[in-house]
Protein backbone atom coordinates (compact mmCIF):
# COMPACT_ATOMS: atom_id res chain seq x y z
CA UNK A 1 0.00 0.00 0.00
CA UNK A 2 1.39 3.45 -0.91
CA UNK A 3 1.89 6.09 1.80
CA UNK A 4 -0.80 8.25 0.26
CA UNK A 5 -3.24 5.36 0.15
CA UNK A 6 -2.39 4.37 3.69
CA UNK A 7 -3.05 7.91 4.88
CA UNK A 8 -6.39 7.94 3.07
CA UNK A 9 -7.47 4.60 4.49
CA UNK A 10 -6.87 5.86 8.02
CA UNK A 11 -8.78 9.12 7.63
CA UNK A 12 -12.19 8.17 8.93
CA UNK A 13 -14.95 10.12 10.65
CA UNK A 14 -14.58 13.10 12.95
CA UNK A 15 -15.43 15.72 10.33
CA UNK A 16 -14.88 19.35 11.29
CA UNK A 17 -13.94 18.61 14.90
CA UNK A 18 -11.12 16.35 13.79
CA UNK A 19 -9.83 18.92 11.29
CA UNK A 20 -9.97 21.71 13.90
CA UNK A 21 -8.04 19.54 16.37
CA UNK A 22 -5.37 18.86 13.77
CA UNK A 23 -5.02 22.56 12.86
CA UNK A 24 -4.63 23.70 16.46
CA UNK A 25 -2.29 20.94 17.66
CA UNK A 26 1.46 21.30 18.16
CA UNK A 27 3.68 18.58 16.69
CA UNK A 28 7.11 18.13 18.25
CA UNK A 29 10.10 17.61 16.00
CA UNK A 30 11.14 13.97 15.66
CA UNK A 31 14.16 12.85 13.70
CA UNK A 32 13.61 10.14 11.12
CA UNK A 33 14.78 6.67 12.11
CA UNK A 34 18.52 6.16 11.61
CA UNK A 35 19.77 4.98 8.24
CA UNK A 36 23.38 3.81 8.47
CA UNK A 37 25.96 5.05 6.01
CA UNK A 38 28.69 3.25 7.94
CA UNK A 39 29.65 -0.43 7.84
CA UNK A 40 28.60 -2.93 10.48
CA UNK A 41 31.29 -4.15 12.84
CA UNK A 42 31.70 -7.91 12.49
CA UNK A 43 33.79 -10.04 14.87
CA UNK A 44 33.11 -13.56 13.55
CA UNK A 45 34.71 -15.12 10.51
CA UNK A 46 32.70 -17.07 7.95
CA UNK A 47 34.11 -20.28 9.40
CA UNK A 48 33.00 -19.30 12.91
CA UNK A 49 29.51 -18.42 11.69
CA UNK A 50 29.22 -21.73 9.83
CA UNK A 51 30.27 -23.58 12.98
CA UNK A 52 27.74 -21.79 15.20
CA UNK A 53 24.95 -22.37 12.70
CA UNK A 54 25.78 -26.07 12.45
CA UNK A 55 25.91 -26.40 16.24
CA UNK A 56 22.56 -24.63 16.63
CA UNK A 57 20.92 -27.02 14.15
CA UNK A 58 22.43 -29.94 16.05
CA UNK A 59 20.99 -28.65 19.34
CA UNK A 60 17.51 -28.34 17.81
CA UNK A 61 17.71 -31.89 16.44
CA UNK A 62 19.37 -33.66 19.38
CA UNK A 63 18.43 -31.65 22.49
CA UNK A 64 15.29 -29.90 21.29
CA UNK A 65 13.24 -27.12 22.86
CA UNK A 66 10.25 -27.17 25.20
CA UNK A 67 6.84 -25.74 24.30
CA UNK A 68 5.10 -25.92 27.67
CA UNK A 69 1.34 -25.99 28.38
CA UNK A 70 0.59 -25.59 24.68
CA UNK A 71 -0.83 -28.74 23.03
CA UNK A 72 -1.77 -26.81 19.90
CA UNK A 73 1.84 -25.72 19.41
CA UNK A 74 3.03 -29.30 19.78
CA UNK A 75 0.53 -30.44 17.17
CA UNK A 76 1.65 -27.70 14.76
CA UNK A 77 5.25 -28.85 15.14
CA UNK A 78 4.25 -32.49 14.68
CA UNK A 79 2.47 -31.66 11.42
CA UNK A 80 5.52 -29.68 10.27
CA UNK A 81 7.78 -32.71 10.72
CA UNK A 82 9.25 -32.31 14.22
CA UNK A 83 9.52 -35.14 16.74
CA UNK A 84 7.44 -34.65 19.89
CA UNK A 85 8.19 -36.32 23.23
CA UNK A 86 6.03 -34.92 26.01
CA UNK A 87 6.54 -31.16 25.70
CA UNK A 88 9.96 -31.51 24.04
CA UNK A 89 10.14 -30.56 20.35
CA UNK A 90 13.08 -31.89 18.35
CA UNK A 91 13.39 -30.16 15.00
CA UNK A 92 15.10 -31.96 12.10
CA UNK A 93 18.13 -30.24 10.66
CA UNK A 94 17.14 -27.56 8.16
CA UNK A 95 13.41 -27.47 9.01
CA UNK A 96 13.45 -24.38 11.24
CA UNK A 97 15.69 -22.47 8.85
CA UNK A 98 13.41 -23.33 5.93
CA UNK A 99 10.35 -22.12 7.85
CA UNK A 100 12.13 -18.86 8.71
CA UNK A 101 12.49 -18.00 5.02
CA UNK A 102 8.93 -16.64 4.81
CA UNK A 103 9.59 -13.96 7.46
CA UNK A 104 10.17 -10.54 5.85
CA UNK A 105 13.66 -9.01 5.88
CA UNK A 106 12.16 -5.63 6.76
CA UNK A 107 8.77 -4.08 7.38
CA UNK A 108 7.14 -0.74 8.09
CA UNK A 109 5.48 -0.16 11.44
CA UNK A 110 2.79 2.45 10.95
CA UNK A 111 2.16 5.20 13.46
CA UNK A 112 -1.15 7.06 13.71
CA UNK A 113 0.82 10.02 12.38
CA UNK A 114 2.23 8.68 9.10
CA UNK A 115 5.20 11.04 9.41
CA UNK A 116 6.32 8.91 12.38
CA UNK A 117 6.24 5.57 10.51
CA UNK A 118 9.41 3.52 10.99
CA UNK A 119 11.12 0.97 8.76
CA UNK A 120 12.61 -1.93 10.75
CA UNK A 121 15.29 -3.93 8.95
CA UNK A 122 18.07 -3.45 6.42
CA UNK A 123 20.34 -0.54 7.34
CA UNK A 124 17.90 1.16 9.73
CA UNK A 125 17.99 1.68 13.50
CA UNK A 126 14.79 2.47 15.41
CA UNK A 127 15.16 3.60 19.04
CA UNK A 128 12.48 2.80 21.65
CA UNK A 129 12.53 3.60 25.39
CA UNK A 130 12.96 1.50 28.52
CA UNK A 131 10.56 -1.42 28.98
CA UNK A 132 9.25 -3.21 32.06
CA UNK A 133 10.60 -1.73 35.34
CA UNK A 134 8.24 -1.86 38.37
CA UNK A 135 10.05 1.08 40.01
CA UNK A 136 10.72 4.66 38.97
CA UNK A 137 13.27 7.15 40.24
CA UNK A 138 13.64 10.89 40.09
CA UNK A 139 15.80 13.34 42.00
CA UNK A 140 12.91 14.70 44.03
CA UNK A 141 11.08 11.51 45.02
CA UNK A 142 13.84 8.91 44.92
CA UNK A 143 13.06 5.26 44.19
CA UNK A 144 9.41 4.19 44.44
CA UNK A 145 6.82 1.92 42.85
CA UNK A 146 5.63 3.21 39.48
CA UNK A 147 2.13 4.64 38.99
CA UNK A 148 0.00 5.32 35.95
CA UNK A 149 0.80 9.01 36.34
CA UNK A 150 4.49 8.12 36.00
CA UNK A 151 3.70 6.02 32.94
CA UNK A 152 1.86 8.88 31.27
CA UNK A 153 4.75 11.26 31.99
CA UNK A 154 7.22 8.88 30.33
CA UNK A 155 4.97 8.64 27.25
CA UNK A 156 4.88 12.44 27.06
CA UNK A 157 8.65 12.68 27.38
CA UNK A 158 9.06 10.05 24.68
CA UNK A 159 6.74 11.93 22.37
CA UNK A 160 8.74 15.13 22.87
CA UNK A 161 12.20 13.51 22.49
CA UNK A 162 13.58 14.40 19.08
CA UNK A 163 15.94 11.44 18.67
CA UNK A 164 13.50 8.79 19.93
CA UNK A 165 11.50 7.20 17.12
CA UNK A 166 9.15 4.94 19.04
CA UNK A 167 6.86 5.29 22.06
CA UNK A 168 7.71 1.78 23.32
CA UNK A 169 5.51 -0.38 25.49
CA UNK A 170 5.64 -0.88 29.26
CA UNK A 171 7.87 2.13 29.92
CA UNK A 172 7.24 1.38 33.60
CA UNK A 173 4.85 -1.03 35.32
CA UNK A 174 2.05 1.06 36.91
CA UNK A 175 1.40 -0.80 40.14
CA UNK A 176 -1.58 1.35 41.19
CA UNK A 177 -3.78 -0.26 38.51
CA UNK A 178 -4.96 -3.88 38.62
CA UNK A 179 -2.72 -6.31 36.72
CA UNK A 180 -5.57 -7.49 34.51
CA UNK A 181 -6.54 -3.91 33.56
CA UNK A 182 -3.38 -1.84 33.43
CA UNK A 183 -2.57 -2.83 29.85
CA UNK A 184 -5.71 -0.99 28.74
CA UNK A 185 -4.61 2.28 30.37
CA UNK A 186 -1.07 1.86 29.06
CA UNK A 187 -2.23 1.35 25.47
CA UNK A 188 -4.63 4.28 25.77
CA UNK A 189 -1.74 6.49 26.91
CA UNK A 190 0.43 5.50 23.94
CA UNK A 191 -2.45 6.01 21.51
CA UNK A 192 -3.63 9.39 22.82
CA UNK A 193 -0.63 11.12 24.45
CA UNK A 194 1.76 10.37 21.56
CA UNK A 195 1.50 9.82 17.84
CA UNK A 196 4.62 7.68 17.53
CA UNK A 197 4.47 3.90 16.96
CA UNK A 198 4.05 1.72 20.05
CA UNK A 199 4.09 -1.84 21.40
CA UNK A 200 1.25 -4.17 22.40
CA UNK A 201 0.63 -6.14 25.57
CA UNK A 202 2.09 -9.66 25.93
CA UNK A 203 1.25 -10.58 29.54
CA UNK A 204 -1.70 -12.74 28.45
CA UNK A 205 -3.10 -13.77 25.05
CA UNK A 206 -6.38 -12.01 25.89
CA UNK A 207 -4.45 -8.78 26.46
CA UNK A 208 -2.76 -9.18 23.11
CA UNK A 209 -6.23 -9.50 21.59
CA UNK A 210 -7.32 -6.34 23.43
CA UNK A 211 -4.30 -4.59 21.89
CA UNK A 212 -5.36 -5.66 18.39
CA UNK A 213 -8.95 -4.53 18.98
CA UNK A 214 -7.87 -1.11 20.28
CA UNK A 215 -5.67 -0.71 17.20
CA UNK A 216 -8.65 -1.55 15.03
CA UNK A 217 -10.46 1.40 16.62
CA UNK A 218 -7.44 3.68 16.15
CA UNK A 219 -6.46 2.67 12.60
CA UNK A 220 -9.46 0.80 11.22
CA UNK A 221 -9.90 -2.98 11.16
CA UNK A 222 -8.98 -3.48 7.52
CA UNK A 223 -5.86 -1.33 7.86
CA UNK A 224 -4.65 -3.37 10.85
CA UNK A 225 -5.10 -6.65 8.99
CA UNK A 226 -3.15 -5.35 5.99
CA UNK A 227 -0.41 -3.41 7.81
CA UNK A 228 1.80 -3.68 10.87
CA UNK A 229 0.85 -1.15 13.55
CA UNK A 230 2.36 -2.86 16.62
CA UNK A 231 5.67 -4.40 17.58
CA UNK A 232 5.58 -6.54 20.72
CA UNK A 233 8.20 -8.26 22.87
CA UNK A 234 8.06 -12.07 23.08
CA UNK A 235 10.76 -13.30 25.46
CA UNK A 236 12.01 -16.88 25.37
CA UNK A 237 12.56 -18.49 28.78
CA UNK A 238 16.17 -19.42 28.27
CA UNK A 239 17.44 -22.03 28.15
CA UNK A 240 15.23 -23.22 25.29
CA UNK A 241 11.76 -23.00 26.82
CA UNK A 242 8.74 -21.38 25.16
CA UNK A 243 5.91 -20.78 27.64
CA UNK A 244 2.23 -20.70 26.79
CA UNK A 245 1.70 -17.05 27.83
CA UNK A 246 4.32 -15.61 25.50
CA UNK A 247 3.54 -18.07 22.71
CA UNK A 248 -0.16 -17.35 23.10
CA UNK A 249 0.49 -13.63 22.64
CA UNK A 250 2.73 -14.39 19.65
CA UNK A 251 -0.06 -16.47 18.11
CA UNK A 252 -2.52 -13.57 18.40
CA UNK A 253 -0.13 -11.06 16.88
CA UNK A 254 1.08 -13.31 14.06
CA UNK A 255 -2.49 -14.19 13.10
CA UNK A 256 -3.24 -10.46 12.86
CA UNK A 257 -0.12 -9.50 10.88
CA UNK A 258 1.47 -7.69 13.83
CA UNK A 259 5.20 -7.87 14.51
CA UNK A 260 6.88 -9.72 17.37
CA UNK A 261 10.39 -9.36 18.73
CA UNK A 262 11.33 -12.97 19.41
CA UNK A 263 14.08 -12.61 21.94
CA UNK A 264 16.04 -14.91 24.24
CA UNK A 265 16.50 -13.30 27.67
CA UNK A 266 19.90 -14.52 28.80
CA UNK A 267 22.23 -13.88 31.69
CA UNK A 268 25.42 -15.59 30.55
CA UNK A 269 26.72 -18.19 32.97
CA UNK A 270 23.24 -18.72 34.43
CA UNK A 271 20.91 -19.19 31.46
CA UNK A 272 23.55 -19.89 28.80
CA UNK A 273 27.19 -21.03 28.68
CA UNK A 274 29.87 -18.64 29.91
CA UNK A 275 31.58 -18.61 26.50
CA UNK A 276 30.60 -16.19 23.73
CA UNK A 277 30.45 -18.91 21.07
CA UNK A 278 28.37 -21.21 23.28
CA UNK A 279 25.92 -18.45 24.12
CA UNK A 280 25.57 -17.46 20.46
CA UNK A 281 24.85 -21.09 19.59
CA UNK A 282 22.03 -21.23 22.12
CA UNK A 283 20.71 -17.82 21.05
CA UNK A 284 20.55 -18.93 17.44
CA UNK A 285 18.84 -22.23 18.29
CA UNK A 286 16.18 -20.39 20.29
CA UNK A 287 15.69 -17.81 17.56
CA UNK A 288 15.34 -20.43 14.85
CA UNK A 289 12.66 -22.27 16.84
CA UNK A 290 10.78 -19.09 17.81
CA UNK A 291 10.80 -17.45 14.39
CA UNK A 292 9.90 -20.73 12.72
CA UNK A 293 6.91 -21.12 15.05
CA UNK A 294 5.66 -17.63 14.14
CA UNK A 295 5.74 -18.69 10.50
CA UNK A 296 3.80 -21.87 11.33
CA UNK A 297 1.10 -19.56 12.66
CA UNK A 298 1.13 -17.33 9.59
CA UNK A 299 3.76 -17.43 6.83
CA UNK A 300 5.01 -13.91 6.23
CA UNK A 301 4.19 -12.65 9.73
CA UNK A 302 6.71 -9.89 10.55
CA UNK A 303 9.27 -10.73 13.23
CA UNK A 304 12.45 -9.28 14.71
CA UNK A 305 15.24 -11.60 15.81
CA UNK A 306 16.19 -10.49 19.30
CA UNK A 307 19.19 -11.04 21.52
CA UNK A 308 19.11 -9.67 25.05
CA UNK A 309 22.27 -11.06 26.58
CA UNK A 310 24.29 -9.87 29.54
CA UNK A 311 26.98 -11.41 31.69
CA UNK A 312 26.88 -12.21 35.40
CA UNK A 313 29.01 -11.09 38.31
CA UNK A 314 30.36 -14.37 39.62
CA UNK A 315 30.75 -12.93 43.14
CA UNK A 316 27.24 -11.54 43.68
CA UNK A 317 25.22 -13.28 40.96
CA UNK A 318 23.97 -9.90 39.72
CA UNK A 319 23.74 -9.19 35.98
CA UNK A 320 26.37 -6.84 34.57
CA UNK A 321 26.07 -4.47 31.63
CA UNK A 322 28.30 -2.67 29.19
CA UNK A 323 30.84 -5.50 29.30
CA UNK A 324 33.09 -6.54 26.39
CA UNK A 325 31.54 -10.02 26.36
CA UNK A 326 28.06 -8.54 25.88
CA UNK A 327 29.36 -6.47 22.96
CA UNK A 328 30.95 -9.53 21.37
CA UNK A 329 27.64 -11.39 21.64
CA UNK A 330 25.72 -8.44 20.19
CA UNK A 331 28.08 -8.17 17.22
CA UNK A 332 27.94 -11.94 16.61
CA UNK A 333 24.17 -12.14 16.97
CA UNK A 334 23.83 -9.33 14.45
CA UNK A 335 25.88 -11.29 11.93
CA UNK A 336 23.74 -14.39 12.50
CA UNK A 337 20.49 -12.43 12.14
CA UNK A 338 21.66 -10.88 8.88
CA UNK A 339 22.54 -14.32 7.52
CA UNK A 340 18.98 -15.37 8.35
CA UNK A 341 17.68 -12.31 6.51
CA UNK A 342 15.85 -10.97 9.57
CA UNK A 343 15.66 -7.59 11.35
CA UNK A 344 17.73 -7.58 14.55
CA UNK A 345 16.91 -6.34 18.06
CA UNK A 346 19.51 -5.82 20.78
CA UNK A 347 21.30 -3.12 22.72
CA UNK A 348 19.80 -0.29 24.74
CA UNK A 349 20.84 2.14 27.46
CA UNK A 350 21.69 -0.77 29.73
CA UNK A 351 23.45 -0.34 33.06
CA UNK A 352 23.58 -1.84 36.53
CA UNK A 353 23.97 1.47 38.35
CA UNK A 354 21.50 2.55 41.03
CA UNK A 355 21.74 6.22 40.01
CA UNK A 356 22.19 8.20 36.78
CA UNK A 357 25.90 8.55 37.54
CA UNK A 358 29.26 7.85 35.90
CA UNK A 359 28.75 4.08 36.01
CA UNK A 360 25.41 4.37 34.26
CA UNK A 361 26.91 6.69 31.64
CA UNK A 362 29.87 4.44 30.82
CA UNK A 363 27.80 1.25 30.64
CA UNK A 364 25.07 2.91 28.58
CA UNK A 365 27.54 4.44 26.14
CA UNK A 366 29.23 1.08 25.57
CA UNK A 367 25.90 -0.56 24.73
CA UNK A 368 24.60 2.32 22.60
CA UNK A 369 27.75 2.29 20.49
CA UNK A 370 27.73 -1.49 20.17
CA UNK A 371 24.11 -1.36 18.99
CA UNK A 372 24.93 1.18 16.31
CA UNK A 373 28.04 -0.62 15.09
CA UNK A 374 26.54 -4.10 15.43
CA UNK A 375 23.71 -3.50 12.98
CA UNK A 376 20.81 -3.40 15.45
CA UNK A 377 17.53 -2.49 13.74
CA UNK A 378 15.32 -2.10 16.82
CA UNK A 379 16.89 -0.89 20.06
CA UNK A 380 14.58 -1.34 23.02
CA UNK A 381 15.60 0.25 26.36
CA UNK A 382 17.33 3.04 24.41
CA UNK A 383 16.68 5.52 27.23
CA UNK A 384 15.68 5.51 30.91
CA UNK A 385 16.97 2.09 32.06
CA UNK A 386 18.53 1.95 35.55
CA UNK A 387 19.44 -0.67 38.15
CA UNK A 388 19.55 -3.66 35.81
CA UNK A 389 16.08 -2.93 34.45
CA UNK A 390 14.31 -2.62 37.80
CA UNK A 391 13.98 1.17 37.58
CA UNK A 392 12.82 3.68 34.98
CA UNK A 393 14.65 6.93 35.69
CA UNK A 394 13.21 10.27 34.59
CA UNK A 395 16.61 11.98 34.59
CA UNK A 396 18.33 9.15 32.77
CA UNK A 397 15.47 9.04 30.25
CA UNK A 398 16.13 12.59 29.04
CA UNK A 399 19.94 12.23 29.19
CA UNK A 400 19.90 9.00 27.19
CA UNK A 401 17.34 10.35 24.72
CA UNK A 402 19.56 13.39 24.19
CA UNK A 403 22.63 11.22 23.58
CA UNK A 404 20.81 9.18 20.93
CA UNK A 405 21.44 12.20 18.73
CA UNK A 406 25.10 11.22 18.63
CA UNK A 407 24.16 7.87 17.09
CA UNK A 408 22.27 9.69 14.34
CA UNK A 409 25.33 11.76 13.50
CA UNK A 410 27.77 8.86 13.68
CA UNK A 411 25.54 6.82 11.37
CA UNK A 412 25.72 9.48 8.67
CA UNK A 413 29.35 8.71 8.04
CA UNK A 414 31.81 11.29 6.69
CA UNK A 415 30.74 13.58 3.87
CA UNK A 416 33.34 14.26 1.18
CA UNK A 417 31.43 16.51 -1.22
CA UNK A 418 32.79 19.87 -2.36
CA UNK A 419 31.42 21.73 0.67
CA UNK A 420 32.86 19.15 3.08
CA UNK A 421 36.32 19.37 1.49
CA UNK A 422 36.40 23.04 2.55
CA UNK A 423 39.17 23.96 0.13
CA UNK A 424 37.87 27.53 -0.27
CA UNK A 425 37.95 27.97 3.51
CA UNK A 426 41.53 26.72 3.75
CA UNK A 427 42.57 29.09 0.95
CA UNK A 428 40.68 32.02 2.52
CA UNK A 429 42.20 31.65 5.99
CA UNK A 430 45.72 30.61 5.05
CA UNK A 431 48.58 30.14 7.53
CA UNK A 432 48.17 31.71 10.97
CA UNK A 433 44.54 32.78 10.58
CA UNK A 434 41.35 31.43 12.12
CA UNK A 435 38.14 30.03 10.72
CA UNK A 436 35.55 31.67 12.98
CA UNK A 437 34.65 34.42 10.55
CA UNK A 438 35.32 32.80 7.20
CA UNK A 439 32.51 32.30 4.71
CA UNK A 440 32.51 28.50 4.96
CA UNK A 441 32.07 28.62 8.74
CA UNK A 442 29.27 31.20 8.47
CA UNK A 443 27.46 29.00 5.95
CA UNK A 444 27.79 25.78 7.96
CA UNK A 445 28.06 26.55 11.68
CA UNK A 446 24.42 25.87 12.51
CA UNK A 447 24.60 22.25 11.36
CA UNK A 448 28.32 21.43 11.47
CA UNK A 449 28.43 20.05 15.03
CA UNK A 450 25.94 18.03 17.02
CA UNK A 451 24.90 19.82 20.20
CA UNK A 452 23.32 18.46 23.35
CA UNK A 453 20.11 19.85 24.84
CA UNK A 454 21.04 18.73 28.36
CA UNK A 455 24.76 18.96 29.11
CA UNK A 456 26.58 22.16 30.15
CA UNK A 457 29.28 23.57 27.86
CA UNK A 458 29.58 26.98 29.57
CA UNK A 459 32.78 28.42 31.08
CA UNK A 460 33.44 27.58 34.71
CA UNK A 461 32.52 31.05 35.97
CA UNK A 462 29.12 31.03 34.24
CA UNK A 463 28.44 27.43 35.36
CA UNK A 464 29.34 28.35 38.94
CA UNK A 465 27.21 31.51 38.96
CA UNK A 466 24.21 29.50 37.67
CA UNK A 467 24.37 27.12 40.63
CA UNK A 468 27.16 24.68 39.70
CA UNK A 469 24.56 22.19 38.51
CA UNK A 470 25.60 18.59 37.87
CA UNK A 471 24.14 16.39 35.14
CA UNK A 472 21.30 15.00 37.28
CA UNK A 473 20.24 18.53 38.25
CA UNK A 474 20.30 19.65 34.64
CA UNK A 475 18.31 16.57 33.64
CA UNK A 476 15.71 17.22 36.36
CA UNK A 477 15.23 20.72 35.02
CA UNK A 478 14.90 19.32 31.51
CA UNK A 479 12.19 16.87 32.63
CA UNK A 480 10.28 19.66 34.36
CA UNK A 481 10.55 21.96 31.34
CA UNK A 482 9.42 19.29 28.87
CA UNK A 483 6.39 18.23 30.91
CA UNK A 484 5.40 21.88 31.45
CA UNK A 485 5.39 22.56 27.71
CA UNK A 486 3.82 19.25 26.58
CA UNK A 487 0.83 19.53 24.26
CA UNK A 488 -1.20 16.52 23.24
CA UNK A 489 -1.11 15.53 19.56
CA UNK A 490 -4.37 15.81 17.65
CA UNK A 491 -6.69 12.81 17.53
CA UNK A 492 -10.11 12.53 15.95
CA UNK A 493 -12.50 13.10 18.92
CA UNK A 494 -14.78 10.29 17.73
CA UNK A 495 -11.89 7.80 17.78
CA UNK A 496 -10.71 9.07 21.16
CA UNK A 497 -14.20 8.57 22.59
CA UNK A 498 -14.42 5.03 21.18
CA UNK A 499 -11.05 4.12 22.67
CA UNK A 500 -12.07 5.43 26.08
CA UNK A 501 -15.38 3.57 25.89
CA UNK A 502 -13.57 0.33 25.00
CA UNK A 503 -11.27 0.70 28.00
CA UNK A 504 -14.15 1.55 30.34
CA UNK A 505 -16.26 -1.37 29.13
CA UNK A 506 -13.40 -3.85 29.41
CA UNK A 507 -12.55 -2.71 32.93
CA UNK A 508 -16.18 -2.93 34.01
CA UNK A 509 -16.48 -6.48 32.65
CA UNK A 510 -14.09 -8.03 35.22
CA UNK A 511 -13.08 -7.64 38.85
CA UNK A 512 -9.65 -6.31 39.76
CA UNK A 513 -6.85 -8.86 39.97
CA UNK A 514 -3.37 -8.11 41.28
CA UNK A 515 -1.68 -11.39 40.37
Amino acid sequence: MTEAAARTRRTRGGGGAARRAERTSVSFDTAKYIERNIPNYEVLSEAALDMIEANAEQILEEVGVNFVNNPAALERWREAGATIEGERVRIPKGLARELCKTAPASFTQHARNPERNVVIGGNTLVCAPVYGPPFVRDAAGGRRYATMDDFQKFVKLGYMSKWLHHSGGTVCEPTDVAVNKRHLDMLLAHMTLSDKPFMGSVTDPSRAQDSVEMCEILFGKEFVQENTVMTSLININSPMTFDDIMMGALEVYAQNNQACIISPFIVGGAMAPVSVAGTLTQVLAELLAGVAYSQLIKPGAPVIAGAFVTSIDMNSGAPTFGTPEASHILYGAGQLARRLGLPFRSGGGLCGSKLPDAQSAYETAHTHNAALLGGVNFMLHACGWLEGGLVSSFEKFVVDADQLGILHHLARGVEVDENAQAMDAIREVGPGGHYLGCEHTQNNFKTAFWRTDVFDYKPFETWHDEGARDTQTLASARVEQMLATYQQPALDPEIAAKLQAYVDDKKASMPDAFV
